[in-house]
């Protein structure tokens, strides 16, 4: 079972636990609500502490550009249907 001082259980619901290590140990158990609640445990192999801020000058460099569409969360429906049917470039992100 998982400690209660973990971060699966201090990630709030629809949250992700990202585990980015190279030494790591075999997941344990952990309750069922955990998933329920949509959590997404997620890892990244073979990076170190380095990598992140070496990405990120990368990327700075590259000059990534990401694309978004805003919609207010009332339109939530709305957007799911744009997505599904292809008529969003990049991606969606809902607002309150």
């Amino acid at each position: 079972m998982i400690e209660g001082g973990s971060a699966a259980t201090r990630t709030a619901p629809r949250g992700k636990v990202v585990c980015a290590g190279i030494h790591m140990i075999d997941i344990p158990s952990f309750p069922y609500k955990l998933l329920w609640e949509e959590q997404q445990l997620v890892s990244v192999a073979n990076l170190t502490r380095q990598d992140g801020p070496d990405f990120f000058g990368i990327a700075a460099q590259a000059e990534i550009q990401t694309l978004t569409t805003a919609f207010p969360l009332s339109e939530a429906n709305d957007a799911l249907v744009r997505l599904r049917t292809g008529r969003i470039l990049g991606a969606a992100v809902l607002v309150p």
